[in-house]
């Protein structure tokens, strides 16, 4: 069966099962702050976001905290094999008509999705689809950009996050949103802002604005342990006002021998600066263990 085909007939099986408002009353799944829980309902918004995400027909979507559904339909109607993750237990139970309309194409996995191997649940090569529940949303992302080996198990990352949040991924050198997330996204991905959402068009309707932001794994600036990168820019941007020659006192050696001026401050280094620093770092003086070389 070829992939239109597929999603044609999950369309039909769809047209049968009750609206995402339904779904939530029925299973009394109101959002739990707790979770980090914003719902969207809007059908077309939620197939906008599913036709940003360069699926195949029959590729893997790896999504954390579906909720009622609505993403999962939206991707499932554009012909991918979705394997979710929810750590609520309401909308498991709420979820399952529709595992059983995706006729094994919707694997849900009940669990919390900062503790399962994602990597082994979605496989190699599968896309990353997310309403993320905003309470995780940053530690998921950065334990995606830290994977190992690179490029990562994942295709591409298309998730939403607060606005503020996604301003600073894709933040540039010199900005007031450009910080450690901004850099470490920079270092292994591309990233860019495909839709932004107003509050109103979730339920219910939070205080902030949000956006969709799309992650493409890019070869790393420069071949060093990610740790060691890390280590520099907590330094550097746990002390953003002050120059180099203080935030990064430890490892100053490291500044001069990366060329790089010691009177500048944090936010006005590119990431392939904080690479060549972090390259030239001593990883005991940034606090790091030393892997031994085996004999």
């Amino acid at each position: 069966m070829t992939g239109r085909r597929i999603a044609a007939d999950f369309c039909d099986r769809l047209a049968v099962l009750p609206p995402l408002r339904e779904v939530i009353a029925a299973s009394r799944l109101s959002a739990n702050r707790s979770l980090g829980q914003n719902f969207l309902l809007d059908l077309n918004l939620l197939d906008r976001i599913a036709g940003l995400v360069p699926l195949a027909p029959g590729e893997t979507v790896y999504e954390v905290g579906p909720g009622p559904g609505g993403l999962t339909r939206a991707l499932l109607k554009a012909g991918g094999q979705v394997v979710a993750v929810e750590r609520d237990r309401r909308a498991v139970a709420a979820l399952a008509p529709l595992v059983e309309a995706a006729d094994g194409r919707l694997r849900l996995v009940e669990g919390d999705a900062l503790a399962v191997d994602a990597a082994s649940l979605a496989g190699a090569g599968a896309h990353i689809a997310s309403n993320l529940p905003y309470n995780i949303a940053t530690p998921l992302l950065v334990n995606w950009l830290s994977a190992e080996p690179w490029p990562p198990w994942w295709r591409s990352a298309t998730l939403m996050f607060q606005r503020e949040v996604a301003e600073r991924i894709v933040a540039a050198p010199g900005s007031a949103a450009y910080g450690r997330l901004s850099v470490l996204a920079a270092f292994r991905a591309t990233a860019r802002i495909r839709l932004r959402l107003p509050p109103r068009a979730f339920t219910p309707a939070p205080k902030v604005e949000s956006a969709v932001v799309q992650l493409l794994p890019a070869a790393p600036l420069l071949d060093i342990p990610l740790a060691r990168l890390e280590a520099i820019t907590a330094r550097a941007f746990g002390q953003r006002r002050k120059m180099l020659r203080q935030s990064l006192r430890p490892v100053l050696d490291a500044v001069e021998a990366a060329g790089i001026d010691a009177t500048r401050r944090a936010e006005t280094l590119a990431p392939i600066e904080f690479a060549r620093i972090a390259a030239h770092a001593d990883p005991v003086r940034l606090g790091l263990p030393v892997v031994m070389a085996d004999c």
